[in-house]
């Protein structure tokens, strides 16, 4: 299995995630915030065509993530996966795509791939994070959520990879010309991580397995690679897996992922 990012921030979001069994491909796309002709020169750095997309899925409906999903899959006959929760906020933008409800707990397959949904706090309808995986290695990605809870962190423990957002920096939020309200939406409990409640989180998985760690999602005035980076390694210990972070612009090459 092996996984790759198109641009990760507020102005965009696209994760692809594929696995191979024999002749077969699958290769899903979670969330899709670029316009179409800007998802397809994105695809393109990675060799690969629309076509080539197996289906979507969808965490919530802010337009960093779902901004492109519809047109894009419309244009290329895609099949989308969101919450039901989702559809009611976009309802108006599904017309002519093929759709399937997915919810906390339940998982489906895609292909050769198995995807997880699970619950996280957002300020969103109903706004859901995913684990994927082969049946032999598991990758769990975690981006817009305010808050630890016991449920994600349950739902992250033993994967062997990690896409782990790292929004901002508390102080450089604090500091930030931002107005009181942003700050407050930004740094709530139905807003986004800090690369400090990041590290929380991971140092409280079981990390027996895990060999990769993508700092994602972060924000481009309130936070630094350096610093983000730098949390997440704090949270490792004697664990020697690599860490990675994510930008806007070029996301990330294929990770490869073996058990």
């Amino acid at each position: 299995m092996k996984f790759a990012s198109l641009g990760s921030g507020s102005e965009g979001n696209a994760l692809l995630i594929s696995t191979a069994s024999g002749t077969t491909r699958t290769t899903v796309m979670l969330d899709c915030g670029f316009g179409i002709r800007e998802t397809e020169r994105r695809l393109a750095r990675f060799g690969m065509e629309p076509t080539e997309v197996t289906g979507i899925v969808v965490t919530h409906e802010h337009k960093d993530h779902v901004g492109g999903v519809f047109k894009f899959a419309r244009r290329h006959h895609i099949p989308v996966w969101l919450s039901f929760g989702t559809y009611q906020a976009i309802r108006e933008d599904c017309s002519g795509i093929s759709l399937q409800f997915c919810r906390d707990g339940d998982q489906f397959s895609i292909g050769d791939l198995a995807l997880l949904p699970y619950t996280v706090p957002h300020d969103a309808r109903e706004p859901v994070q995913y684990l994927a995986s082969n049946g032999r290695v598991k990758l769990g990605v975690l981006t817009d959520a305010g808050q630890s809870t016991p449920h994600l962190v349950q739902a992250l423990s033993g994967c062997h990879a990690l896409m782990l957002e790292c929004n901002h920096d508390r102080q450089m939020l604090d500091d930030s010309t931002y107005p009181p309200s942003l700050k407050q939406r930004i740094g709530g409990a139905y807003g986004h991580l800090s690369n400090q409640t990041a590290a929380e989180i991971l140092a409280a998985l079981d990390q027996s397995h895990l060999k990769k760690v993508v700092g994602a999602h972060l924000s481009r005035q309130n936070n630094t690679p350096e610093l983000a980076r730098a949390a997440l390694c704090s949270a490792l210990g004697a664990n020697p897996a690599e860490v990675m972070i994510a930008c806007q612009e070029e996301g990330f090459d294929w990770v490869e992922l073996t058990a």
